[in-house]
């Protein structure tokens, strides 16, 4: 039925990156989207540690996704859980130095209810980046129904003019990353303003950086965005708050 909710990790020295900040978000997801949210914490992290593991993945990504057993016409969830739960690990994937983005309108409705949730119904995101692979482009900046930059198809966007960072709120429509956030709280640190601004296609003209944040991709450079725009990526905020992110993680996870 593609109901359900997912996360994306990374993994770093075998250990899953800001779990719990993964996992509230999924678990707030879930009580908007009606899914049963009842798999243990600590259970859900070993088993992503385990997995990681066994399929010698102690660099690397994993997804984990909770899909709904009950509702709908097709429902047979008589003596099974409300819902699964499915863990994958796999490699990193190689990114560009500098990204390609394609514009697309009209492409998030920031008024749904279900606006910036992360769920498994992902196929109108999937088939707009597929579309822009097939022409040449790594990512799809979509606007929202007012016409505002909204999200990248799994990444957020953020603007740089001068010592400033501006990104969507989001009220904007887009997800509120787990790097997102956290870039929210180390920027003033890093000496950058980072301020949370409605942001319109216009303003890409005046950027002198772009660059996007994912949990996959951390902190990366856009190239240009079609069909206007173009930058000389990684520009020094783009730098500052890589490095800052980097050093985080470290923080986090132990040298």
């Amino acid at each position: 039925m593609g109901w359900g909710v997912f996360m994306t990790l990374r993994i770093y020295r075998a250990q899953p990156f800001a779990f719990e900040r993964h996992w509230a978000r999924m678990g707030r997801d879930a009580a908007r989207l009606g899914v049963t949210f009842d798999h243990d914490q600590k259970r859900v992290r070993e088993a992503i540690v385990e997995l990681a593991r066994a399929n010698q993945r102690p660099e690397g990504m994993a997804r984990v996704s909770f899909v709904k057993n009950k509702g709908g016409l097709w429902e047979q969830a008589e003596g099974h859980p409300a819902t699964d739960l499915l863990v994958f690990t796999r490699e990193l994937v190689s990114w560009p130095p500098g990204y390609r983005l394609r514009l697309q309108p009209m492409a998030i409705f920031s008024a749904g209810r279900h606006a910036g949730a992360k769920m498994l119904s992902w196929v109108s995101y999937a088939s707009a980046l597929g579309r822009a692979h097939a022409d040449g482009f790594h990512e799809v900046l979509f606007l929202n129904e007012k016409g505002q930059l909204a999200e990248c198809s799994s990444a957020n966007i953020f603007l740089v003019r001068g010592a400033r960072a501006l990104t969507p709120p989001l009220a904007s429509g887009c997800l509120p990353g787990v790097t997102r956030e956290i870039l929210l709280e180390i920027a003033p640190q890093a000496g950058v303003e980072l301020v949370e601004q409605d942001l319109a296609p216009d303003d890409l003209s005046s950027a002198e950086e772009v660059f996007i944040s994912s949990t996959t991709r951390e902190v990366a450079g856009v190239e240009s965005i079609s069909p206007n725009w173009n930058y000389k990526p990684p520009g020094p905020i783009t730098q500052t708050l890589d490095r800052a992110f980097r050093e985080y993680v470290k923080s986090e996870i132990g040298n």
